[in-house]
């Protein structure tokens, strides 16, 4: 069976030595370094406004734009929490191809995967945390274990296109929005600083890994492959609907006044495309994935994917 076609680029030992030796020395602990007995200040926002995009919606008071930033940025959690489930797991996988070669790689994804548990406790933590100081209600509309199994059955490649599409929003997420944001709770910004310092390392490697495996492929698997990762963009897309659904009707339930039909369906569609920027468009604009994309995939197949993503990023 005939090889790839593109000429694409190729992992190098030494870029998984500069992973492993950054991971050494940016490692942290929950309880230590981030949480450090600190609780959530209600009085102050969680996801700043460039991705909440809580300045859009006009008919809030300034009290409900920070109510609506805390119920976002609860989900920014449980969404992170639920990816990493999927990821972790993918990560364990691909690391057995380096169990009797390349043991450099196989220790910074060892060390990747080691990392993405710790990240899966400390959102676990945060919910609970979050659970006991806002109102009753919330609602998790997707089983992160149900989640994982369906992800995991498309192919690799679009599994670690998916993956590496996620650190690096969490990239700009971070730098763009978070870090700059001096109305938001400081725990809040606490939490994500630490989550971003070892994300940037797994941005890293899944590039990697993501260029490896397309390197194995044939155009045939390949194309099958862009589908899978379609298919998967479609599915996180339909969480998102389910969840904006849900925090709409939280957030007008805890917000102290009634809302008239058409307020409500103008909350619902704007949270829907809030969540879309947040764990979608803002990360196949950013163009170090789009140039990624655009390095693993034909022409033919970028048009493919670009259409299905149109209706969700407009």
């Amino acid at each position: 069976m005939q090889a790839a076609v593109i000429d694409r680029p190729r992992p190098e030992s030494h870029s998984y030595a500069k992973c492993i030796e950054v991971s050494k020395r940016v490692r942290w602990e929950i309880d230590r370094d981030v949480i450090r007995g600190r609780g959530f200040d209600l009085s102050k926002k969680f996801l700043p406004d460039g991705l909440s995009k809580v300045q859009e919606m006009t008919t809030l008071s300034a009290a409900e734009k920070r109510l609506m930033s805390q119920v976002q940025g609860r989900t920014y959690a449980y969404v992170f929490g639920l990816v990493e489930r999927f990821i972790g797991a993918k990560i364990l996988e691909v690391s057995r191809d380096h169990a009797l070669g390349d043991q450099e790689a196989l220790e910074a994804l060892v060390r990747f995967a080691d990392e993405e548990l710790k990240h899966q406790a400390l959102f676990r933590r945060i919910e609970a945390m979050l659970d006991a100081a806002m109102p009753p209600g919330y609602v998790r509309t997707a089983d992160p274990n149900a989640v994982a199994q369906a992800v995991l059955g498309a192919s690799t490649w679009a599994v670690l296109a998916l993956t590496c599409h996620i650190e690096i929003f969490t990239q700009v997420h971070y730098r763009s929005s978070i870090e700059r944001d001096a109305e938001a709770s400081d725990l809040w910004k606490d939490v994500f600083l630490y989550h971003w310092r070892e994300e940037s390392q797994h941005a890293i490697l899944d590039e990697l890994e993501w260029q490896r495996e397309d390197a194995r492929l044939s155009p045939e698997q390949r194309d099958r492959a862009v589908d899978d990762l379609i298919g998967l963009v479609g599915a996180v897309d339909g969480i998102l609907q389910g969840q904006a659904k849900t925090d709409a009707a939280y957030f007008m339930s805890i917000a102290g006044r009634a809302f008239p039909a058409d307020e409500a369906a103008a909350i619902e569609r704007s949270l829907l495309r809030a969540y879309r920027w947040q764990y979608i468009a803002s990360g196949v604009q950013e163009p170090r994935f789009a140039n990624l994309l655009a390095s693993l995939t034909t022409p033919e197949q970028l048009r493919r994917i670009g259409a299905a993503l149109a209706p969700i990023v407009a």
